[in-house]
Formats: structure tokens, C-alpha cells, sequence
């Protein structure tokens, strides 16, 4: 809204009167009620950004610094458990050793006592079998045992009626689990039926020919 503020100066007798008339609009300013919330200046405001820049700073400093130390040990505890794991059953099998090493010095100065030699060595697989158990370290069974290819390992078939088809019926060699984990399997013969009168078992030679069929 404009307003006229005149002004009047009188002149001295004689002279002409002039009159000035000077104008001036006035403005209305409106306050948002949401700025009254903010700081006061933009000093303050640049004060407190630099404040909260510089504790994300720190507490960033801080997760990094924290983040590495656990890096540096993980990878420091996976190292030692890479170079101790056989720590438990190496310290097992050292006595184990001991006693083989025994038994061969002392077949070398006796050796015409085998029974004595029999019974070291006897006792010297036991405690391996001992080692292995307390490992988890458990053999397969096999021998009279249905033929199951998940533990067993088919080396060939025996045609024989004293036992039943598909069982088995010699180990060659024995397997072994980890904690009812696979470690080797069991090599094995299978039982098979025995052949018809008449029919030649596979493999079989003849007996006017030689030839096998």
C-alpha cells in the first residue's frame, strides 16, 4: 500500500516557495511460521553440518578400525586351524609309533620268538583301532551284509549256495566311516546264485574245448 508523505519548507520573503513532495512504499513482510524452527543464522547451520560430518567421521573410523582387528584375528584363527587340526590325533598316534618302533628292535634280538613279536604287534594294531574309534573313525560292516554300493565296493561275484544272493561274502578290504560320513569303502565279493545243471557259470572253461565262454 503506497503512502505520500509531502513535506513543506517555507522561503524567505521574496523568494518562491517550493514545496518538495516525497514518496516512499512501504511493504508488508510475511513471516513462514516454519522458519522459526530453523537456526538463527546460516553460520549456525554450517556449525552444526561440520559437527555431524565430523562424528560420522569418527564413528566411521571407528566401524573400519573395528571391521579390520576381526579380519586380522579370523584370519589368524583359521590359520592355526589349518596348521593344528591333526594336533589331537597326531599326539595319538605318537605312541602308536613308539610301540611299532619297539617291536622291531626287538624281533631283530629275539628272532626266534615269534609269539612274542605276534603278540606287540596284536597289541600295537588295538590301539590303533582305539585311536580311530575315539576319532569317530568306525569300520564298515560288511562280511554276511546285504551288498549296498552307498559303503561297499564289488570286486567280483562268488556262485555259492551257503549264502544268500547279492550279499557278501569276503572282504577284501576293509572300509571305514567318519562320524557316519564315507570315508572309504568297503572292497568286497558278492554271493551269486549258482548256476542251472547244464549252464556254464560265466568265466567258466570248457572242459572237452578249453575255450571259455
Amino acid at each position: 500500500m503506497a503512502k505520500k508523505k509531502e513535506a513543506k519548507r517555507a522561503a524567505p520573503v521574496g523568494e518562491e516557495v517550493i514545496e518538495v513532495t516525497e514518496e516512499t512504499e512501504a511493504t508488508e513482510v510475511q513471516i513462514d511460521p516454519q522458519e522459526e524452527n530453523l537456526p538463527a543464522s546460516l553460520e549456525e547451520q554450517l556449525q552444526a553440518a561440520q559437527a555431524e560430518v565430523a562424528a560420522n567421521k569418527d564413528l566411521y573410523l571407528r566401524a573400519l578400525a573395528d571391521l579390520e582387528n576381526y579380519r586380522k584375528r579370523a584370519q589368524r584363527e583359521k590359520e592355526d586351524a589349518f596348521r593344528f587340526a591333526n594336533d589331537r590325533i597326531l599326539r595319538d598316534i605318537i605312541p602308536v609309533l613308539d610301540n611299532l618302533e619297539r617291536a622291531v628292535e626287538h624281533a631283530h634280538s629275539s628272532a626266534g620268538e615269534q609269539n612274542v613279536l605276534l603278540e606287540g604287534v596284536e597289541m600295537t594294531l588295538e590301539q590303533f583301532r582305539k585311536v580311530l574309534e575315539s576319532s569317530g573313525v568306525t569300520a564298515v560292516e560288511a562280511m554276511g551284509q546285504p551288498f549296498n554300493p552307498d559303503f561297499h565296493q564289488a570286486i567280483g561275484q562268488v556262485p555259492t549256495a551257503d549264502q544268500p544272493a547279492n550279499s557278501v561274502v569276503q572282504v577284501l578290504q576293509k572300509g571305514y566311516l567318519l562320524n557316519d560320513r564315507l570315508l572309504r569303502p568297503a572292497m568286497v565279493m558278492v554271493a551269486t546264485s549258482l548256476p542251472e545243471e547244464g549252464i556254464k557259470p560265466e568265466g567258466q572253461a570248457d572242459e572237452q574245448t578249453g575255450a571259455v565262454e
